[in-house]
C-alpha cells in the first residue's frame, strides 16, 4: 500500500509516521507555502498540489487526485480538517479504484448534516437535546424557539469547528442571531441550514471515540473531555473524562456504539456528547467522521495506534481486539500549542521559528522545526504538547512541568497560556464546562510599548508589575557546563542586560553549530530553560511557560552606544516580529516622550506602532521607510535628553 496524505502539518507528519513504522509507502502533498515543511521530507514521495490558497491546493479534489495518480498511491488518508469530511472526496477516491481511509461514503454524508444525524439518533433511542430542525423558515423558528424556551442555541446543520454557532438569551436577540448564524454557515460550508435546540446552561464537551471494522464489529475506546473551549475551539483536552458517574459513563459508551452500529459505521470515528454538568444527563451532539486532533490522549491510556487501526480496517482487516480486550490505563493531557497572542484576544501570529527545546518523556507532534515559517495561510495550531500519568494529578503536574521545560523561540504561542490554565482550581478539580473561560477573569497583560512583550503578560501580572519580560528572570546566571561567555542581550523593549553565560557544548555535528541547549536559566532559585540559537543571534528564556526571545548584541556595538555607560542601559526600539517599515515619525536630534509613536510597522496585512519607553532623544534611525526587518533587529537608538556627567 503506497499512502497519499491529503493533509500537511503535525497530522500529515504523525499518519507518515505510523504508515512507514507499518512498512508502508507514503506520499506528500504540499503547496507552494509549505514546499520545505518538515511532513514533505518526511514522506517517501512529495508531490506539489498548487499556491498557498487552500482552494487551489489542499482543498482542490482534482489538485489531489492528480497528485496521486502521479505518484502510483494506492489509497488516502485525508488526517483531519481539509477534505476529511467531504462525501465528493471520498467518492472520488474510490471511484479512483483507490482505498479511502474513512467511513462509507453514504455514512459521511448521513452523519455530516446534524439534521440527519440527530433523527438517527432519535431512532437508536440516543437522548439528543430538545430542539427543531423540521424548517429553515424564519417563522418557524423563531416560534420552535419560544417553546424550547430560553436560553437557545443556533448552530449549523452541516459543519463544526464552532461556526454557524450562537447563543440567544431571549426573543429580542433571535431573529438577528439567526440572520447571523446561517449567513457564517453558507459561507464556511456552503449550506445555511440550522437547529434550534434548548442551550445547557453548563455544558461539559465528553468524547467517545469509536473503532468499527467492515465486519459488523464496533468497540468504544473511552471518553475524552474537551470542555476547555474558546470560542467552541478545544484547547486543552484529557482522557478519561474526570469526575463522571458510572451510570453517565456506561451511558454514553453504549450510545456511541449504538449509534455507530445504526449508521453502519466502518472506521474510525467520534461520537460527541453534550453532558449537564449539574444532573449528569446527556445528549448527542454530532459525529466526527474522521480522526480528531486529541487522539493522542486515547492512545497513551489504551496503547492501541489509532492511525494503525484506522489503516487496517480500510484495508479490511477486522478489529485486532474486541471489547473485553480494551483496558485503560492512567491518565493523559494534552495542550494545543497554538501560534497566538493570548493577551491580544488570542489572534494568530506569523514569523520564523527559531530554537525549539522539548523535555524528554513527552510525546510532541509538532508541525514546525527551527526554521519552519508560520504562515498566515492555514491554522494556527504548531504542535501538541502530550503527557501522561498513572493518574490525572500526576499527569497534569507533568504537563505543567514539560511548559515549564519547553522554548520555542519566534511567534508568540499559547504555552504560557496553558501553564497558566492547568493551575486554575477548576482544571485541577475537573470540574470545567464549555462556559469557564467566559466565565473566568483572565490575567491582565501589561501595557508594554510593542506587541511582542506581550510574551511576558502572565509573569509580569503575578509578579504585580507591569515591567518588562527581562525582569521577570531575576538574578541571571545560566550553568552549569563550560567556561562563561559575556553576552549583551537586547529585549524587545530595546533595553540592554548584561550577562554571563555558561555554555553547554555537549552537542555534536550540525547541530553544535546551530544551538546550545540543554541549559537552564538560574533566577532567584528557580531553573528556567533556556535556548541559544548561533545563527539567528538570540537568547530564548522560559519563564512560567512563556518563551522570552532575546537578541544577541556586540560588546563593541555595547561600548560604542552612548547610552551604554548610563545605569538604566541602552533604549532602543527593536523590530517584534518580521515586518515592514511603513512610517518614521522621528529622526535624530528630535525628543520624544513616553507614548509618542516612533515607528509603524505592517505584518499580516495590519499595522503596528512602536513607542517610546521613556522621555528621550533620537541617537540613531538605522531603517528607512519601506525597509523589510527581522525579529530583533534594532531600528531606532534613543539617548537622555541631557548630558549626563559621568565622572
Amino acid at each position: 500500500m503506497r499512502v497519499l496524505v491529503a493533509n500537511r502539518g503535525e497530522i500529515a507528519r504523525r499518519i507518515i509516521r505510523t504508515a512507514h513504522r507499518m512498512g508502508l509507502e507514503t506520499v506528500a502533498v504540499h503547496s507552494d507555502a509549505d514546499q520545505h515543511a518538515p511532513f514533505v521530507s518526511e514522506a517517501t514521495f512529495s508531490r506539489r498540489l498548487g499556491p498557498a490558497d487552500p482552494a487551489r491546493s489542499y482543498l482542490s479534489i482534482d489538485a489531489v487526485l492528480e497528485a496521486a495518480n502521479d505518484s502510483g498511491a494506492t489509497a488516502v488518508h485525508p488526517g483531519y480538517g481539509f477534505l476529511s469530511e467531504n462525501t465528493d472526496f471520498a467518492s472520488a477516491v474510490i471511484d479512483s479504484g483507490r482505498i479511502w481511509i474513512g467511513p462509507k461514503p453514504e455514512t459521511m454524508a448521513l452523519l455530516g448534516s446534524k439534521i440527519e444525524a440527530r433523527r438517527l439518533a432519535i431512532a437508536a433511542d440516543v437522548p439528543v437535546i430538545p430542539g427543531y430542525d423540521q424548517s429553515q423558515d424564519r417563522q418557524d423558528l423563531a416560534q420552535a424557539a419560544r417553546r424550547i424556551g430560553y436560553p437557545v442555541l443556533i448552530k449549523a446543520s452541516a459543519g463544526g469547528g464552532g461556526r454557524g454557532i450562537r447563543i440567544v438569551d431571549d426573543p429580542g436577540g433571535f431573529e438577528e442571531a439567526l440572520a447571523q448564524a446561517q449567513a457564517e454557515a453558507e459561507r464556511a460550508f456552503g449550506d445555511g441550514a440550522v437547529i434550534v435546540e434548548r442551550y445547557i446552561q453548563q455544558p461539559r464537551h465528553i468524547e467517545i471515540q469509536i473503532a468499527a471494522d467492515q465486519h459488523g464489529n464496533v468497540i468504544h475506546l473511552g471518553t475524552r473531555e474537551c470542555s476547555v473551549q474558546r470560542r467552541f475551539q478545544k484547547l486543552l483536552e484529557e482522557a478519561p473524562a474526570p469526575n463522571l458517574s458510572d451510570t453517565t459513563r456506561k451511558g454514553l459508551e453504549s450510545a456511541a456504539v449504538a449509534l455507530a452500529q445504526a449508521s453502519g459505521y466502518d472506521s474510525l470515528g467520534t461520537v460527541e456528547f453534550v453532558v449537564d454538568a449539574q444532573t449528569g444527563d446527556y445528549f448527542f451532539l454530532e459525529v466526527n467522521t474522521r480522526l480528531q486532533v486529541e487522539h493522542p490522549v486515547t492512545e497513551l491510556i489504551t496503547g492501541i495506534d489509532l492511525v494503525q487501526l484506522q489503516i487496517g480496517i480500510a484495508a479490511d482487516e477486522e478489529l485486532p481486539v474486541v471489547q473485553s480486550d480494551v483496558s485503560f490505563v492512567g491518565h493523559a493531557f494534552e495542550a494545543r500549542i497554538n501560534a497566538e497572542n493570548p493577551a491580544a484576544g488570542f489572534q494568530p501570529q506569523i514569523g520564523t521559528i527559531g530554537a525549539i527545546r522539548v523535555p524528554d518523556g513527552v510525546r510532541w507532534d509538532s508541525a514546525v522545526v527551527p526554521g519552519s515559517e508560520i504562515t498566515p495561510h492555514y491554522d494556527s495550531m504548531i504542535a501538541k504538547l502530550i503527557c501522561f500519568g498513572p493518574d490525572r494529578d500526576i499527569a497534569r503536574r507533568r504537563l505543567g512541568e514539560a511548559l515549564d521545560e519547553t522554548v520555542i523561540s519566534g511567534p508568540i504561542t499559547t504555552a504560557g497560556f496553558h501553564r497558566w490554565l492547568i493551575e486554575q482550581p477548576p482544571i485541577v478539580a475537573g470540574e470545567v464546562t464549555t462556559r469557564f473561560l467566559d466565565e473566568i477573569t483572565l490575567p491582565e497583560p501589561p501595557v508594554p510599548p510593542i506587541d511582542i512583550a506581550a510574551r511576558a503578560w502572565l509573569a509580569a501580572e503575578r509578579t504585580s508589575r507591569r515591567a518588562n519580560p527581562w525582569h521577570a528572570l531575576g538574578p541571571l546566571r545560566i550553568s552549569p557546563h563550560r567556561g562563561p561567555r559575556r553576552l549583551a542581550l537586547r529585549d524587545f523593549q530595546g533595553e540592554v542586560h548584561r550577562v554571563e553565560i555558561e555554555t553547554d557544548e555537549t552537542l555534536e555535528g550540525p547541530e553544535r553549530a546551530t544551538a546550545w541547549t540543554g541549559t537552564h536559566v538560574s533566577a532567584g532559585g528557580t531553573r528556567r530553560a533556556v535556548m541559544i540559537d548561533r545563527p539567528k543571534g538570540t537568547v530564548a528564556v522560559n519563564v512560567e511557560g512563556h518563551t522570552h526571545t532575546f537578541a544577541i548584541i556586540d560588546w563593541s556595538e555595547l561600548q560604542s552606544t552612548e547610552s551604554a555607560t548610563a545605569s538604566s542601559g541602552i533604549r532602543a526600539l527593536v523590530a517584534p516580529f518580521p515586518a515592514a517599515i511603513t512610517e518614521l515619525r522621528a529622526k535624530p536630534g528630535d525628543e520624544v516622550s513616553t507614548g509618542d509613536t516612533v515607528v509603524v510597522l505592517e505584518a499580516m496585512k495590519m499595522f503596528h506602532t512602536l513607542a517610546a519607553p521613556a522621555t528621550l532623544q533620537v541617537a540613531e534611525v538605522r531603517v528607512s521607510v519601506g525597509d523589510q526587518v527581522d525579529t530583533g533587529q534594532l531600528l531606532v537608538v534613543f539617548h537622555s535628553p541631557t548630558t549626563e556627567s559621568t565622572d
